[in-house]
């Protein structure tokens, strides 16, 4: 299994970036894909999550209406695109891939929401190697 993270970078206050995320060794479209993300001496966050299956998604609430995720399932790939970025933004971004939690959930917006709550790795199924974003003020 690989999550490869791209499209990290240093850029100003009021930028953009956009992150990609390749997937490879398992079955896309049965999985959950989200971007976390780490600055120094925080813990790790959720950002956003979506479902391969039908596109719902969650966004922490200090990205919303700035930051959008999408997925190409034809791709195997997930995209952050990141706008009006802030130096709070600074982290490195993980992407991390779940195995859908088929009837667990009512819809699947309340489950990216508790994907996207996770707080330990050993929570998620596979975790990429991080890509930094680094927002200058």
């Amino acid at each position: 299994v690989q999550l490869v993270e791209s499209g990290g970078g240093l850029v100003q206050a009021g930028g953009s970036l956009r992150l990609s995320c390749a997937a490879s060794g398992f079955t896309f479209d049965e999985y959950s894909i989200g971007w976390f993300r780490q600055a120094p001496g925080k813990e790790r966050e959720g950002v956003s999550c979506i479902s391969t299956i039908d596109g719902g998604t969650y966004y922490k609430d200090s990205v919303k209406g700035r930051f959008t995720i999408s997925a190409d399932n034809a791709k195997n790939t997930v995209y952050l695109q990141m706008d009006n970025l802030k130096p709070e933004d600074t982290a490195v971004y993980y992407c991390v891939a779940d195995f859908f939690p088929y009837g667990l959930f009512p819809t699947t917006t309340q489950a990216m929401g508790d994907m996207c709550a996770a707080t330990t790795n050993y929570e998620l199924d596979y975790w990429g190697r991080g890509t930094q974003v680094t927002v200058s003020s």
